[in-house]
């Protein structure tokens, strides 16, 4: 049986959690904490197998005791708890195991007790297995998908179209309508190869694999997976800098 550690500023959120585990009949909740002094000193002791962690602690963060449980001779999986979903990177880069969002969905829970007995089941070292490795970052995009939160390579991004206040994501593989506005990821991919092409575009550059004339000084884009992508009369400007015609 998986022993747990609960940190959350909200009594009413850690009963919550606490009932939803316990349902589970495959968690002992070994403690529970509102600030991180109290909760380090308590995982110190305890040795949880996990730690469910709200990452907006009143006026502390949640990602500082997970960077000061990197210390303890026994590291936690920890599985941050928040209603927020733009930290879902950062979450990453700690111990992390999985990260949820609230209000809490049983079945999401028991998804993430069953990716901590896999891993310990694997075998593998507590503090190697369940950890990303404090040098390691990852450079994936966080999209918040319905009620989960789906981790993308840039580089399979083909291209981004903005659908009625929505977005639709194009990958190689797969296609995704999320929340987020087209500047929201334009912000995030700043620093990968993606060029706006139109006021509803936004595609990457290295699988643009044909550029075809179209009417009235346009062009359209054939991108590695076959799709096409229009490129406006206001964009083709830049497309042409970009490309050096």
């Amino acid at each position: 049986m998986l022993k747990a550690y609960v940190v959350d500023d909200e009594p009413l959120a850690r009963d919550e959690l606490k009932y939803i585990l316990n349902r589970t009949r495959k968690v002992k909740v070994v403690g529970e904490s509102d600030n991180i002094e109290e909760a380090f000193t308590d995982i110190a002791i305890n040795q949880p197998d996990i730690v469910f962690l709200d990452i907006q602690l009143d006026e502390e963060n949640g990602m500082t005791l997970a960077k000061k449980m990197d210390r303890l001779q026994s590291v936690p999986a920890i599985c941050f708890v928040t209603a927020y979903d733009e930290y879902a990177l950062q979450a990453f880069d700690t111990n992390a195991v999985d990260y949820v969002l609230k209000p809490y969905d049983e079945k999401r829970i028991q998804k993430t007790l069953d990716k901590v007995n896999n891993i310990r089941n694997k075998g593998y070292n507590e503090d190697v297995d369940i950890s990303r490795g404090k040098n390691e970052r990852t450079d994936k995009l966080a999209v918040n998908l319905d009620e989960r939160i789906i981790l993308v390579n840039p580089a399979d991004i083909v291209y981004l179209e903005a659908k009625e206040g929505k977005s639709k994501l194009k990958t190689i593989q797969y296609e995704y309508v999320v929340a987020e506005t087209l500047s929201g990821f334009a912000k995030k991919l700043i620093n990968h190869p993606f060029l706006q092409v139109h006021r509803s575009f936004i595609v990457n550059t290295d699988l643009i694999m044909e550029i075809q004339p179209w009417f009235n000084s346009t062009y359209n884009l054939l991108m590695s997976d076959g799709s096409k992508v229009p490129v406006s009369r206001t964009y083709a400007k830049d497309l042409k800098q970009f490309i050096g015609i």
